[in-house]
């Protein structure tokens, strides 16, 4: 019984030399492929994400492309506001909360997560009508302030100026009144909508209206307006010629696990920023200069 329970630890130690060897000759890639397959094949579960209606466009086809790349997930993205997104992750009511706007001072001690996953350019745009194509930052100002109320004053026809904007819950509006107005006030005498989307549809049907959309959601049905001379291009932001950008912030509450954490990783991977970010109308973040 001995020396057959030798033989058979013998011929143990000579399987266990074999695999060590097959691995260091490329036996270990295959057995990483194979755990990596079963990784993607073991993600499942559901994801909830509310927030920045900014990412709407850029999270839309993430979750499409995401679910058919690993089938046992699935992905609930809806807006509402960046604000809303956070204090939503803060509560633990989503898994995710989309956002345009740095943490604020007040979520820092809710132990939230910051993930930097895009660059959003926005736009000013108008009704197609407006024969206004340039606006300074100072007349920018001036109209968001209450100061300029006609388009008279900016070059443009003898017609009131009608603001239609977002919500204090806004991210949009947040990175407005950062990069724009610097500290000044936005009148109280505007229209306010719930989305970019919203924002649009109504400015394209008023007039002599005015407004600030995510830069994706800026079609054919409305005019955009270059800002101190400088039309918007990813090209002329990354070059530093375009400033009204911000970056779009997937927060969690702790550090990501599983099929929340895939999903995050996904859209931050080589193949969705370099192939799918462009073309949804945003900027990847590697692409721009480290400061």
């Amino acid at each position: 019984m001995f020396n057959k329970m030798k033989k058979l630890l013998s011929v143990g130690a000579v399987v266990a030399s074999a695999a060590v060897l097959l691995t260091g000759c490329g036996g270990g890639s295959q057995q990483a492929a194979s755990s990596s397959g079963s990784a993607a094949q073991e993600i499942s579960g559901k994801i909830s994400a509310s927030g920045s209606t900014a990412l709407l466009p850029l999270l839309k086809p993430a979750q499409e492309a995401f679910q058919d790349k690993y089938e046992k997930v699935t992905v609930n993205v809806a807006g509402g506001g960046s604000f809303t997104g956070m204090n939503q992750v803060a509560e633990g009511s989503v898994q995710i909360g989309n956002s345009d706007v740095n943490l604020p001072d007040e979520y820092k001690d809710k132990g939230l997560v910051d993930h930097k996953v895009v660059v959003e350019p926005f736009v000013f745009i108008v009704d197609k009508a407006n024969k206004v194509d340039n606006l300074t930052k100072q007349q920018a100002i001036d109209i968001l302030t209450g100061k300029i109320t006609n388009w008279k004053e900016v070059g443009g026809d003898d017609q009131p100026i009608t603001l239609i904007h977002r919500a204090k819950s806004s991210g949009s509006r947040a990175t407005i009144a950062d990069v724009v107005l610097k500290g000044a006030s936005f009148t109280d005498n505007a229209v306010i909508q719930d989305s970019n989307g919203a924002v649009r549809a109504a400015i394209a049907s008023t007039p002599g209206s005015i407004g600030y959309v995510d830069a994706p959601y800026a079609d054919d049905s409305v005019k955009v307006l270059k800002f101190d001379g400088v039309e918007y291009s990813p090209q002329n932001i990354i070059d530093g010629k375009y400033p009204i950008y911000g970056y779009g912030h997937m927060y969690t509450k702790g550090e990501p696990t599983g099929a929340v954490k895939a999903f995050i990783d996904y859209i931050l991977s080589d193949e969705f920023q370099n192939t799918q970010v462009e073309k949804l109308g945003f900027i990847p973040v590697n692409k721009m200069p480290q400061k």
